[in-house]
């Protein structure tokens, strides 16, 4: 079936796009682009204004002229006996005594006027006005401007590039620009058709009024290129400490020890760049204290640790001591990646296979010593990852579970086997999350009003952070409202072997 939709553009167009309409250089060249093209457009309009208004003169003079001298040639045919017309007519093309073409016909020669041109039917105009006040009223006039290639000089047919080249000048009929010819035919006798024809005094000012030549164009077009080039060159000069900036500011954060941008540019450019690098060093100054900062606490957190790891081998059940110094190891390893996690928001740790059934049921022990039911349904599957992190995670969508999930009814932890690897299910049963927030799950420091109600001192880092571990592990997290009610969050993570 046919597809209302659009085709979408092809990547050539979109980069022209982007670059014209969204870069600083395409943007500063249409601008300059359309202010010389705007430009021209003004001095060709006053140019032609100036230009009708000559030729408009030289066509009344030319009309003037051609009158004249077509009224005096048919005044004086008109005043010889129609027996010596033709003598005479021949007499004058044999010496070359006018410059008018002169034929005697039975009637009127059909003529093609030249394709409509306003100044050429002004031309017509004001010789047939001036023709017809000054012969006998009621003669009959015909007066056309006409190109000489193909023009008939009699009713038989006869053209005018077919005369003898002492009659016309070969010139005024050459195929490349031939000179329009005004032809007049007056009817001097009932029956007998005088016909003239002569060029203009100024055969081509008509052409004077041809906007659109290449002898005009081409020169403008090469001006607009040449400008349009100049643009680009001083347009990538002034964005070049501008793109530097912006790759210099995607790495900022990236890089412990960044080093200063040069300045250079215009003066608003290099006041940006300034302020840049004074912006550098102040981050690099914060993040340094704040690294001192966590140093010295982590320093100081071992001691107690150290007092706790002793204290806990005084207690007499093993397993109570092998839950403590579980703990102790975890919240050491914490204590030692201070550092890498104010610098990374990570821990470092090296990737070892991890049973994650192990890691639920020492979740669900926890959550059932705190009073809070939980139904597990675990499965011995192992993944390759980070025992910590994925315990974090875990523990997350758990404690997020159990904190607004109610306790009417006990979380539902639950690990199958899929074609992607191993898939966690944490459902509880409370009153979910509105469809139109669900999207806003899962973004740093995103809280809704219900959960913010709930708990006050919460920063809405939790799914965030159980987002951005699953990713490491080349897995993903769904969350979505089940549709029995309640809020399900699905884990689905690349398994091992075990």
């Amino acid at each position: 079936m046919p597809s209302d939709a659009a085709p979408a553009p092809r990547p050539g167009l979109r980069r022209l796009r982007s670059f014209l309409f969204d870069s600083l250089q395409g943007r500063f060249m249409l601008a300059m682009l359309a202010s010389m093209a705007l430009v021209q457009l003004l001095v060709n309009l006053l140019w032609y204004s100036q230009t009708e208004q000559r030729v408009r003169r030289q066509t009344e003079q030319a009309a003037h002229h051609v009158a004249s001298g077509a009224l005096n040639a048919v005044r004086a045919l008109r005043e010889l006996p129609p027996a010596y017309r033709p003598l005479l007519i021949e007499q004058l093309r044999t010496m070359g005594g006018t410059r008018f073409l002169v034929f005697v016909n039975r009637g009127a020669v059909p003529v093609r006027p030249l394709s409509d041109q306003p100044m050429a039917r002004r031309l017509e105009a004001l010789a047939r006005q001036e023709l017809t006040q000054r012969l006998p009223p009621g003669a009959a006039l015909r007066i056309d401007l006409a190109s000489p290639l193909g023009l008939a000089v009699s009713p038989d047919g006869a053209l005018l590039d077919e005369l003898p080249e002492s009659w016309v000048d070969p010139s005024l009929l050459a195929a490349d620009r031939p000179a329009p010819f005004l032809v007049v035919q007056v009817e001097a006798e009932p029956g007998q058709w005088l016909y003239l024809t002569s060029p203009l005094p100024d055969p081509y000012f008509l052409e004077q009024l041809e906007f659109f030549t290449w002898q005009r164009l081409t020169p403008q077009l090469l001006a607009l290129a040449l400008a349009v080039l100049l643009t680009l060159i001083a347009a990538r000069a002034l964005t070049r400490p501008l793109a530097g900036l912006s790759r210099a500011a995607a790495r900022v954060g990236r890089r412990s020890a960044p080093r200063p941008l040069r300045v250079s540019g215009t003066a608003e450019v290099r006041r940006a760049i300034q302020a840049f690098n004074d912006m550098q060093e102040r981050i690099r100054l914060y993040i340094s204290d704040r690294e001192r900062l966590f140093a010295s606490i982590s320093h100081d957190l071992r001691t107690p640790i150290t007092r706790l790891r002793l204290r806990s081998e005084l207690l007499d059940d093993p397993a109570v001591q092998d839950e403590f110094h579980e703990d102790l190891d975890e919240l050491d390893l914490m204590v030692k990646t201070a550092l890498q996690i104010v610098k990374d928001a990570d821990i470092h740790e090296n990737r070892v296979p991890v049973r994650i059934d192990l890691v639920l049921q020492k979740l669900t022990r926890d959550a059932r010593m705190a009073g809070h039911p939980v139904e597990l349904q675990a499965l011995p599957m192992q993944v390759l990852g980070k025992p910590l992190a994925l315990k974090r995670a875990l523990g997350n969508l758990l404690d997020n579970a159990v904190f607004y999930g109610g306790e009417r009814r006990p979380i539902e932890l639950r690990m199958s086997a899929g074609e992607a690897g191993l898939e966690l299910t944490v459902r509880d049963h409370g009153p979910g999350v509105p469809e139109a927030a669900l999207a806003r799950l899962g973004q740093p420091y995103t809280r809704l009003d219900a959960a913010r109600q709930l708990r006050k001192d919460g920063l809405g880092l939790g799914l965030s952070i159980v987002r951005d571990i699953v990713a490491d592990h080349g897995g993903s997290l769904v969350l979505r409202n089940h549709p029995e009610g309640g809020f399900e969050a699905r884990v689905t993570l690349p398994a091992s072997p075990a």
